[in-house]
């Protein structure tokens, strides 16, 4: 019973590097993340809007920017995955699949969303009504160094934890 449980969930005795997969998944988000905060804090609009603590921790989780923090996690695991399990394996088609979706949401459809809020806004303000919150997309050159920078975590963690 407890061996197909563990066949199920995952057998941590004999597989027990896959935790490095949401280990590269959140090293590439939160080190994107931090890149994010910090060229914010060295450009005019990002110390503009960093006037206190609160608000600079609210850059630092703001979505939209460079680079992309969910391309390089989605690409950090993607990677790890790809490393550990192997390239033709169905886990890592699993994971380049939805990397793709997850990456073409960030340049698609969360971009187009982001432009339509700030117009809608645009006539809101005219009309004298309150702005609606807009949530930013990303760019392609954002997502490509997100992806970029992903890469390089997933072969980093690769490289630390197979070891």
């Amino acid at each position: 019973m407890l061996r197909s449980l563990a066949t199920i969930f995952g057998d941590s005795l004999g597989d027990n590097l896959g935790w490095g997969a949401i280990v590269a998944f959140f090293a590439g988000f939160i080190i994107a993340q931090l890149c994010k905060f910090l060229l914010g804090a060295c450009t005019k609009e990002g110390r503009s809007g960093m006037k206190d603590i609160r608000s600079a921790i609210g850059y630092l989780m703001r979505s939209g920017g460079m680079p992309s923090g969910h391309s390089a996690g989605m690409m950090a695991i993607t990677v790890y995955l790809g490393c550990y399990y192997g390239f033709l394996s169905g886990i890592f088609a699993l994971a380049v699949a939805t990397t793709g979706i997850v990456l073409y949401d960030a340049t698609h459809v969360r971009y187009a969303v982001g432009e339509q809020g700030e117009a809608l806004n645009k006539l809101l303000k005219k009309s004298g009504e309150t702005e609606l919150p807009v949530v930013e997309g990303h760019t392609m050159l954002q997502v490509v160094v997100g992806a970029f920078l992903g890469i390089m975590v997933g072969l980093g963690v690769f490289f630390l934890v197979a070891r």
